[in-house]
């Protein structure tokens, strides 16, 4: 068996980027920073970032993440978007209303000409993301 998963990169804020992915989403969130396990030869003030993190919801997703130390080069993310998508229209307005809080609304949720409702939004952190509700799905 295999799986794939979104991982995002951060600028620094990866924990707290994480922590609202928990917020929207629930789950279980595990953290792990440079000094938990020796540093990686990342500079004694970055020590406190994330060098992984993983969200594994009930739902059966896994979202995963990690900040970016200051040796390499943090590129914003573009031409990428995480899509959420089914037919629990309750679950999937939740997410979306978690995530467009702070973010920006590129296409509102609605009625889409293919019959989901579809929407899509750039998060607090720069992250895109999708949300069709389909109850075909």
């Amino acid at each position: 068996m295999s799986t794939l998963n979104p991982y995002l990169s951060f600028h620094q804020n990866a924990r707290e980027a994480m922590e609202f992915y928990q917020s929207v989403f629930g789950g279980d969130l595990q953290v792990m920073t440079f000094a938990d396990i020796g540093g990686m030869g990342v500079p004694e003030d970055e020590q406190s970032l994330v060098m992984h993190s993983q969200l594994t919801t009930s739902d059966g997703f896994v979202l995963m993440g990690s900040d970016t130390p200051s040796h390499m080069e943090w590129v914003a993310p573009a031409g990428v978007s995480v899509s959420v998508s089914g037919s629990d229209e309750g679950s999937l307005r939740g997410f979306w209303n978690g995530l467009s809080d702070g973010g920006t609304v590129t296409v509102p949720l609605e009625k889409a000409p293919w019959g989901a409702e579809f929407g899509m939004l750039i998060d607090r952190f720069g992250v895109s993301w999708m949300v069709s509700i389909d109850e075909n799905y």
